[in-house]
């Protein structure tokens, strides 16, 4: 019989019923109730003792999970060995799951379970049964607990945590290599059976990759597996549970594998030979060309390191690793010429940066190639003898003579033609002139060194069949001293002689400047040009002279100035001299020499006034004409004429306030504030065009309530004035920026009367008080004299 049998056989007895399982004999309990004797035993009271015995028919209770039968699944049977058959007990059965998931049997103990149960939501239920009187409802057996325990099947199959798994091992790895481990879970009881024993098995990714049956890790199964010829692999992994037996359940996962890269390529030149041009003219730095060796690898396994290992233009040409395109620069080293060499040979070297030691078997890492770089002819401008050029020439030399030649030649092999020119901008006088033919520069105007020392001229130099090909080059023109300057007084000199000097007396020292610059350098020799019986030079012989006099005594009156010619010569070739006259003025000096006046002649001579005297003169004349401009001014402003000169002079009086009132309605000519409150109002002034008999002080009036009336205020203003004893006696017109609508006095201006004064009738003006009896009385006093007349 094979093992396969014996499980299947193992299993069909657990699905069947067993007849033993609730025919549990009583085990029996002593009773602790007291003890009867049945019968009429002597020695007692007659009756006999019987030892009773309880029990229970006990097992523990087994039950498959996931039962698919139409009918209650039955558990097993309680039964009580006090249980005569009769109905008399009732079996009571309590805890999880009682009365819903379990039932009992109230009469028989049989127990069922109502529905299929999953061992892996649940284990093992634990109840507790109990055997009561029907009638009595007492317990015939104290309560009991036992166990139902859920026998797993097979019936969840392994799952893994991840739907795709990614992993990576690099290229060239041995085999057995371990990658990745998976592993897949089983709900199923691991304690029962082989449902929870999982084996791996690979479905897919042979014969690259292998995985332990037990521990579920994939290793690499062929050796040496290149990733330049494939990185991508893709492993189907199965987990079955039965211990992989035929009938276990299985689930899968999927696993992409990567091959990661290692430096197990050398860099590798697609040609042996590489052909460059380059333009002869192309500057120092200029990029020829680029190299590039391919590596298979990635990464910084594929950085490659280039070199200039050998050849014949090492010194001419450099190469430079472009790190971001993995590309060898080849620059220009030193200036090419056509001419010289047309062709250089280099020999460039790559190499990887990063080699791994683990795979020196398969170098060397590195490649070589021959770089062959042809220099290409073009025109090229002009190339000069020298960089610079100086020239040296004296500036006493005859217009039109050659101060020196510039040289020019075509480099290219044609050889052709050059001609020359100069610069105007650096030539703005134009000076010098160049040949353009040979390249000589001559002077077209006189050269003066004092002028200008240095000349820096720009020669240009192109060819005539491509005069747009220039060359240019700086000529340096330094002119030479020539002695044809002659030395002068170095500054003006205000000389002055006493008129106490005497013989031999220091009166001035002189000294001179010339502007040559001789290579020994300056020399001055001083003499005076005739004997003068004033005055002498002595020379210091150290380029000074000192001016001496020959007498004592001279006399202002009589000569008030002297003149000295005084000759100052050279010592350069040719001898340059020139004379200079030195002003010597006579003046009044005190007995320490110090000069006090030297224009006393001007008060002798009967001769004109200078200029300046006469703009003086005139100065004081108009300043004394504003001064007396201005006291007239200042002394008719003080004079005043009074109102009225006397009784007699009677007239009208106009007195301009410049202000109207409007009446009751004007708001905008006045300030009503100002009124009520006279304390804002500058304090009163006496007039000043009378003279006040009794000086009396100004009183304050008190301020006005906000609530008064404003022609109440002012009926009390007129009533304070014309009690003021300090009142001028005069007619006057006060301004209250106000006028009533209803005055009985009107306008009181002749200027508005339509009648002769003969007509007026001005006996009304002594009812107004007494600030008015001076007008009434002139008024009425001239009709008075007029009657009488």
């Amino acid at each position: 019989m094979t093992i396969q049998q014996v499980l299947l056989l193992l299993l069909l007895w657990m699905w069947l019923p067993h007849p033993c399982h609730t025919e549990m004999l009583f085990r029996r309990t002593p009773d602790l109730r007291p003890k009867t004797f049945g019968g009429r035993a002597s020695g007692n009271d007659g009756k006999a003792i019987h030892r009773q015995k309880r029990g229970w028919m006990w097992n523990q209770f087994f039950l498959l999970e996931e039962y698919t039968g139409s009918d209650y699944q039955y558990v097993g049977k309680l039964h009580s060995d006090q249980d005569k058959g009769d109905g008399s007990l009732k079996y009571i059965l309590s805890g999880d799951g009682a009365g819903t998931l379990f039932i009992i049997d109230e009469k028989t103990g049989d127990i069922h379970a109502t529905r299929r149960i999953d061992r892996e939501e649940k284990a093992f239920y634990t109840l507790r049964a109990q055997a009561i009187n029907r009638r009595t409802l007492r317990p015939v057996e104290p309560e009991s607990e036992f166990v139902i325990k859920i026998h797993d099947i097979n019936d969840n199959e392994p799952t893994f945590p991840e739907e795709v798994y990614t992993a990576s091992v690099p290229e060239m790895s041995v085999v057995g290599t371990s990658v990745v481990q998976v592993t897949a879970t089983d709900a199923d009881d691991p304690s029962y059976g082989n449902s929870a024993r999982i084996i791996y098995s690979i479905l897919q990714g042979q014969p690259y990759f292998s995985v332990e049956p037990e521990t579920g890790i994939i290793r690499t199964a062929l050796p040496n597996m290149n990733r330049e010829n494939r990185e991508q692999y893709q492993v189907v992994i199965q987990a079955k549970d039965m211990g992989g037996q035929m009938g276990g359940l299985s689930g899968t996962t999927t696993v992409n594998i990567t091959l990661t890269d290692v430096n197990d390529n050398p860099p590798r030149f697609p040609q042996s030979t590489i052909h460059l041009r380059i333009p002869e003219s192309s500057p120092v730095g200029t990029a020829i060309g680029s190299v590039k060796a391919t590596d298979a690898d990635t990464g910084k396994n594929a950085e490659v390191e280039y070199r200039i290992i050998d050849g014949d233009g090492t010194d001419m040409f450099d190469i430079v690793t472009q790190k971001d395109t993995q590309e060898g620069i080849i620059t220009v080293r030193k200036p090419l010429d056509y001419e010289t060499r047309r062709l250089y040979t280099l020999k460039v070297e790559a190499e990887n940066t990063h080699v791994d030691p683990r795979f020196y078997y398969l170098g060397p890492f590195k490649d070589t190639t021959i770089v062959k770089i042809s220099v290409e002819d073009v025109d090229e401008p002009p190339v000069f003898s020298r960089s610079s050029y100086l020239f040296e020439v004296h500036e006493d030399i005859e217009l039109g003579t050659i101060i020196g030649t510039v040289m020019a030649r075509d480099p290219d092999s044609a050889s052709s033609p050059i001609r020359f020119s100069l610069d105007r901008h650096t030539d703005l006088d134009r000076i010098f002139n160049i040949h353009s033919g040979n390249g000589s520069i001559y002077t077209s105007k006189p050269l003066d060194r004092e002028i200008s020392q240095w000349h820096n001229l720009s020669v240009i130099a192109a060819e005539i069949n491509n005069p747009k090909d220039t060359t240019r080059v700086p000529v340096y023109v330094r002119i030479l001293d020539v002695n044809d300057n002659a030395p002068q007084f170095a500054v003006f000199y205000d000389t002055f002689v006493c008129e106490n000097a005497r013989a031999g007396q220091l009166i001035q020292t002189i000294s001179a400047v010339d502007k040559d610059d001789p290579l020994g350098g300056q020399k001055f020799f001083f003499s005076l040009a005739a004997v003068n019986p004033n005055f002498t030079v002595q020379d210091n012989e150290d380029n000074t002279a000192r001016i001496l006099t020959r007498r004592n005594g001279f006399s202002r009156h009589e000569i008030s100035t002297y003149l000295l010619p005084v000759v100052i010569s050279d010592n350069d070739y040719p001898i340059q001299s020139s004379t200079g006259t030195l002003t010597i003025r006579v003046c009044a000096c005190d007995s320490r020499g110090n000069m006090q006046s030297c224009n006393a002649e001007a008060l002798l001579l009967p001769a004109g006034l200078s200029t300046g005297a006469l703009v003086a003169i005139l100065l004081c004349i108009i300043i004394l004409l504003v001064i007396v401009v201005l006291f007239a001014a200042l002394k008719r402003q003080r004079k005043k004429e009074p109102l009225i000169l006397s009784k007699e002079d009677i007239r009208d009086n106009i007195v301009s306030y410049n202000d109207e009132g409007g009446g009751e309605e004007d708001t905008q000519a006045f300030d009503i504030g100002t009124l009520r409150n006279p304390a804002a109002i500058e304090d009163k002034k006496l007039r000043r065009d009378i003279i006040p008999e009794t000086l009396f002080v100004p009183r304050r009036t008190p301020s006005a309530p906000d609530n008064t009336d404003v022609r109440d205020f002012i009926n009390q203003r007129l009533k304070e004035h014309d009690t003021d004893p300090s009142a001028p006696p005069y007619d006057s017109l006060a301004t209250y920026a106000y006028e009533g609508n209803d005055s009985i006095a009107e306008s009181l201006s002749s200027l508005e009367s339509g009648t002769t004064e003969g007509d007026q009738n001005y006996d009304y003006l002594r009812e107004w008080g007494p600030r008015f009896n001076k007008l009434a009385e002139m008024y009425g006093g001239g009709e008075s004299d007029k009657d009488t007349s």
